[in-house]
């Protein structure tokens, strides 16, 4: 099983370690609830170096993309900006979702998912052998990569690691610059504010426990899933995977279908009707938990819930589900849990943005 360079910080934090995609990373460090809420309301640090930053480098890195990606890199016009798309087969199905920054003219810097990142990376690799031989794809596994997150996470970075704030601090969001041998990107998978942080993997432990020590605390996969499912941000092999279509899967604003543009899995996307799209539900009363693979009754059909569970924030259970094409926020739907059918309510995502509830609610307090 692979480790990370911080997998002796986590053993020193007496952290509970699973198998995810391969690599033995921390669920939780005691308490996944208290984790969660750190993020929510202070900083919390998750280890991401399971994720693979490939750099894209060569004359023609741009127009690379622009055939590889569904969203469209031209758009990337300043130098550190990024942008969200994803990785398409040529039926239009998802092989992965990632980040891709603008560093230079000639360089781009994409960041893939660790369950995916040997097939993306080879799938990348094949694309550039038929297309554009000459560029230089590098995987960096020499880069650790931390995530610090929250409202304070970008004041305690700078209070932790001081060399990075006149780099990072005139960032916008979806912005990243080079600050000496770290690259440090305000984005994030938690719906706070908050910086990504790409380093010299010798150098990930210390920059860890500095953070810890300015109070920054480390958080596992654990609530790293119920913030994003807050968030509502897709994971990858739940939400979609190779058998959706970004447009089924909500991240229709991720692809330009506008303009002349050919990208691998277009075509497809262009000759398919929309039959399926995603949503999010918050379950209506205290019966139940909202859980993957339950089954959704709508008006219009059947629907299947893709990622489920309670809200910490709004100590409620909500979910994201795929429902038949048509079905609005407003609609009242019932999902199978264990034997029983429990009423919820269809909303857009996210649920929860920057600590706050985005859930429209009555006066009594309950979802509308």
């Amino acid at each position: 099983m692979h480790k990370t360079p911080l997998h002796s910080a986590h053993l020193e934090a007496s952290a509970r370690l699973v198998d995810f995609a391969g690599w033995e990373m921390p669920l939780h460090y005691g308490s996944q609830l208290e984790e969660h809420h750190a993020v929510r309301r202070g900083a919390g640090m998750f280890d991401t170096s399971h994720m693979l930053a490939i750099d894209i480098e060569g004359a023609q890195a741009r127009e690379f993309l622009r055939g590889a990606l569904a969203n469209d890199v031209a758009r990337l016009t300043k130098p550190g900006k990024a942008l969200y798309s994803c990785l398409l087969r040529e039926d239009g199905g998802v092989l992965d979702d990632l980040i891709v920054y603008f560093l230079r003219a000639d360089l781009f810097r994409v960041i893939v998912n660790a369950g995916t990142a040997d097939k993306d990376f080879a799938w990348l690799e094949g694309l550039r052998a038929r297309h554009a031989p000459q560029l230089a794809l590098r995987p960096r596994r020499d880069l650790a990569m931390i995530a610090v997150q929250g409202p304070q996470a970008r004041a305690k970075t700078w209070q932790a690691l001081p060399a990075l704030k006149a780099a990072s601090e005139p960032l916008g969001a979806f912005f990243g610059a080079q600050a000496g041998e770290t690259f440090v990107a305000r984005t994030g998978y938690t719906g706070e504010d908050g910086f990504e942080l790409l380093l010299p993997a010798p150098r990930a432990p210390e920059a860890w426990q500095r953070l810890a020590a300015a109070g920054v605390r480390p958080c596992g996969l654990g609530a790293r899933d119920t913030l994003r499912l807050e968030a509502g941000m897709n994971l990858y092999g739940q939400d979609m995977d190779q058998t959706v279509t970004p447009l089924e899967a909500g991240l229709a604003w991720t692809v330009a279908l506008e303009d002349a543009r050919d990208f691998v899995g277009k075509a497809a996307l262009l000759s398919k009707k929309n039959v399926r799209e995603l949503a999010g539900l918050v379950l209506l009363g205290r019966g139940g938990v909202l859980r993957a693979h339950q089954k959704v009754h709508a008006a219009s059909g059947m629907g299947e819930i893709t990622s489920g569970g309670f809200s910490p924030t709004l100590e409620r259970s909500i979910a994201l589900a795929r429902l038949p094409a048509g079905c609005a926020p407003g609609e009242r739907v019932q999902v199978e849990v264990r034997d029983k059918r429990l009423d919820a309510l269809i909303v857009k995502p996210p649920f929860v943005r920057h600590g706050k509830s985005l859930i429209p609610q009555t006066s009594s307090g309950a979802p509308r």
